[in-house]
């Protein structure tokens, strides 16, 4: 087996998150281009924690992608896989924020140069040489991403890295199809070990209401998962390993802006703890470790505009935890 050079490998869309930002005097919307993502903003708060990183995307060859670029360089996410895609323009995303904190997406990806990443295109060694290879539903959408998806996965696989994945549903992304996403989905969940996904998500996937009973049927149809994880947003979070089950409730924070970024802070201060305890076995303790800090962190990054360029040090989480318990 190689040896493991990089902590944590993510695949996937690397975009430009047009949020909002007061109005102009005009009266028009103000926008502000954040670089996003989720896989890179796993990465990012993951590199805030100590890992390394190191991102497999592609972005296009604008202003855009140059921003992008420059964004994971500065966070310090390592930029070996990003490929410069010289005819299909980087991906848009517009965020408007209602005042619940909820989110509607308009995508301009038609195609985005994040679609475009082939089996060719990829970094094999990066691959092979990751302790957690993490990947989403986006890069799914298209048949050649897709392929390119799969191929990583069965290289990471076969050099013994954990699989870790975060279905990231984005339904206007799917053209409509939305049974063609269950069915990338199901791939995705049949592959991982470490599974976080969202209330909506897997009440939408398994068609049940109870978030117990939608992870026993998870694990009946995919024994292959180890460890699951369901962001309730303002509900908290749950966990599941082997026959240990927690429930931990929300840091919640009266000066939330938004909740872009709020689910990848969330995975990715999972995969951290998975990094420093990588046999998968959890008992209620240490699950409730995990959660606290990742709810913690999660609720963090909701007061601030953005994700991947703001996301919070590891002794800024800890204060927060205390702060919150003393509540």
């Amino acid at each position: 087996m190689n040896e493991k050079k990089t902590d944590v490998v993510a695949l996937g869309e690397l975009l430009i998150d047009f949020t909002e930002n007061g109005v102009s005097p005009q009266g028009n919307p103000l926008m502000e281009a954040n670089p996003g993502g989720a896989p890179c903003n796993v990465l990012s708060m993951l590199t805030k924690l100590g890992a390394s990183t190191a991102f497999i995307g592609k972005v296009g060859d604008d202003m855009f992608g140059r921003q992008l670029k420059d964004a994971l360089i500065e966070v310090g996410i390592a930029t070996d896989g990003l490929i410069i895609d010289t005819e299909v323009n980087t991906t848009l995303a517009f965020v408007h924020t209602y005042e619940n904190g909820d989110r509607d997406f308009s995508f301009y990806r038609k195609p985005g140069a994040d679609m475009m990443l082939s089996v060719e295109d990829l970094d094999t060694g990066l691959i092979r040489g990751c302790k957690i290879f993490h990947y989403g539903s986006l890069s799914m959408t298209a048949d050649g991403c897709f392929a390119a998806t799969k191929e990583a996965i069965r290289l990471a696989k076969e050099s013994g890295a954990i699989i870790s994945f975060d279905p990231n549903l984005r339904p206007p992304l799917w053209d409509g199809d939305l049974e063609r996403a269950k069915e990338r989905i199901s791939y995705g969940m049949s592959q991982c070990d470490v599974l976080k996904i969202s209330d909506n998500e897997i009440t939408w996937f398994t068609g049940l209401d109870s978030y117990d009973d939608g992870v026993a049927f998870l694990r009946e149809h995919y024994p292959n998962l180890k460890l699951i994880l369901v962001s309730l947003g303002p509900e908290g979070s749950m966990a599941f390993s082997g026959e240990n089950r927690v429930l931990v409730k929300p840091f919640l924070n009266p000066d939330t802006i938004e909740t872009t970024g709020a689910g990848d802070t969330f995975c990715a201060c999972v995969l951290n703890y998975v990094l420093l305890h990588p046999k998968l076995d959890y008992d209620d303790e240490a699950l409730t470790t995990m959660l606290r800090f990742a709810n913690a962190a999660a609720s963090i990054i909701t007061t601030r505009k953005g994700a991947l360029r703001v996301m919070p040090e590891k002794k800024e989480v800890e204060e927060y935890q205390r702060e919150g318990d003393e509540v």
